[in-house]
């Protein structure tokens, strides 16, 4: 077969591929789960069946690696690597895994990266072993794309127990979170909030935020949107928690656990590090900068880009001090196309027919819904200016008959 004589392209040498096979004498555990009603199987990560190590040639394992790459998507490589974990004897099973799969809503690309993360999943059950888990988290509000962007990004939830593993970390986060809505939430940011020892980290963390005087609402919206700050090592986070008390943030308000989520890890705090060097670029002083962080936490986790495209037109094009954004660091969250630029086009027009004071505060521009952006200040001027519903629209015709150069 082609694929196998390509094989020869790798570095293999001719050596023996390594293979692992599941043990059929006991191969899966067996359970039942009280919710749903169904037998289900569940593949254990930890420990493992009992494995059987084989040397066997690339030809002898040819089946497996030509299913993987035809069948899978799997490159070439990747299924080399796949088969030492897996082998084949026939495509019944993971036919039968492939067609629930899909029928889910995974894509090709999504199956293949859960096959390449964890093969053996294509000897589980798919009726008793799979399905179950998968219907348990659409019977509490995921849908099929969500939950299929969850599992190949990471597909460990898989491979535990419904019963002993995944429902009682379900009924732990609801008596924090107290809705399915945000559990789903929290299982999109990561799959690890349903796999965690909950004792060692996530409870204790939880407690000390109530100790601080954090608000169970607040605790809540970062266990929901940002899981994984919640989630870190119980002596990192209290540095954190520490850190942000220091700060003088108001642990009843929603800007000491976004602060919190804002300074976790590593990756954010490259972050926080990287905007403070861009804002000091446009003026800022550290006061200014901690003065807005204080008002808007993320905007201290902004990318460059985002940050420097915003600033150069607020302070270049509409000509607004640097500092002003300082004082109302939110507007830096805005959509420049959709929200900035189209609402700013207006203010620009009132601006110049003396219809409203050149010092108009932007929070008082961008800030409100659409329909109080426009009652304001587009119907209400109408009369005096017909077309000015044009200039928020983007006519091109519109914007060069005012010389709206922005």
């Amino acid at each position: 077969m082609e694929i196998v004589q390509n094989l020869h392209t790798l570095t293999l040498d001719n050596r023996a591929i390594f293979f692992t096979l599941i043990s059929s004498k006991q191969p899966f555990s067996v359970g039942y789960s009280r919710q749903l009603k169904t037998p289900f199987v569940s593949l254990q990560s930890e420990p493992l069946p009992r494995a059987i190590t084989s040397k066997i040639s690339t030809k002898e394992n040819s089946f497996t690696i030509d299913y993987l790459v035809r069948a899978c998507g799997l490159s070439l490589e990747a299924a080399v690597s796949a088969s030492q974990k897996i082998h084949l004897e026939s495509p019944k099973r993971a036919d039968a895994v492939l067609a629930l799969l899909r029928d889910r809503g995974f894509s090709k690309t999504q199956i293949s990266s859960l096959v390449k993360k964890r093969p053996f999943l294509l000897l589980a059950h798919p009726q008793n072993t799979l399905l179950p888990k998968l219907e348990f988290f659409y019977s509490i509000g995921a849908s099929n794309s969500a939950l299929a962007r969850a599992l190949s990004s990471d597909p460990t939830l898989l491979t535990r127990s419904l019963e002993n593993q995944i429902i009682p970390s379900y009924n732990f986060l609801k008596s924090i979170l107290l809705s399915d809505e945000k559990i789903v939430s929290a299982l999109k940011r990561t799959t690890w909030i349903f796999l965690e020892d909950h004792s060692k980290n996530l409870i204790p963390n939880i407690e000390l935020l109530r100790e601080a005087g954090v608000l169970h609402s607040c605790i809540s919206l970062l266990l929901t949107h940002f899981p994984e700050a919640l989630m870190q090592r119980h002596d990192k986070f209290s540095k954190i928690v520490k850190e942000v008390r220091e700060m003088e943030f108001d642990p009843k308000k929603s800007t000491f656990v976004l602060a919190v989520h804002a300074i976790s890890g590593k990756g954010n705090k490259s972050i926080w590090n990287k905007c403070f060097e861009v804002y000091m670029r446009w003026g800022w002083s550290k006061d200014d900068i901690f003065a807005a962080f204080k008002k808007h936490p993320h905007c201290m986790m902004l990318s460059e880009k985002k940050i420097m495209k915003a600033m150069d037109f607020f302070v270049n094009k509409m000509g607004f001090p640097s500092k002003v954004i300082a004082q109302c660091p939110v507007v830096l969250f805005f959509s420049l196309e959709k929200r900035i630029v189209p609402r700013c086009r207006v203010i620009r027009v009132l601006m110049n027919k003396r219809l409203v004071k050149e010092d108009v505060s932007l929070a008082s521009v961008l800030l409100p819904v659409e329909q109080c952006f426009l009652d304001r200040f587009v119907t209400r001027f109408a009369e005096e200016i017909p077309r000015l519903l044009s200039v928020y629209e983007g006519k091109k015709d519109v914007e060069e008959a005012f010389n709206l150069d922005i």
